[in-house]
């Protein structure tokens, strides 16, 4: 089984940026971009679980939950993520949007 830590670690950083940032910096886009990263995040999941089974898309249930979306989306990433590679990438992807929110 592979060590998910780091991605868990970064997934952690990232939801309570978002959840300490003012509604103001939330609209201007980090609620945008924290939707696009839980959407992402959840994607690779579901083409881990089931390759063939279409896609569900994470709602928009507003700013003011995205953080736990991405959370969530996170964390189910981590519990079937078994590739170092993509491991790594998903940890590049959660610090790349981390810098921008």
């Amino acid at each position: 089984m592979l060590d998910a830590t780091p991605l868990l670690d970064a997934v952690d950083r990232i939801a309570d940026r978002l959840r300490a940032a003012p509604q103001s910096r939330l609209q201007r886009g980090a609620a945008g971009e924290g939707l696009d990263l839980a959407r992402e995040l959840s994607a690779r999941a579901q083409r881990l679980e089931a390759p063939d089974a279409p896609v569900r898309e994470i709602p928009d249930a507003g700013m003011f939950t995205v953080a736990d979306q991405v959370l969530v989306a996170g964390n189910d990433l981590a519990a079937v993520i078994r590739d170092p590679r993509e491991l790594e990438e998903a940890v590049a992807l959660v610090e790349s949007v981390t810098h921008r929110v």
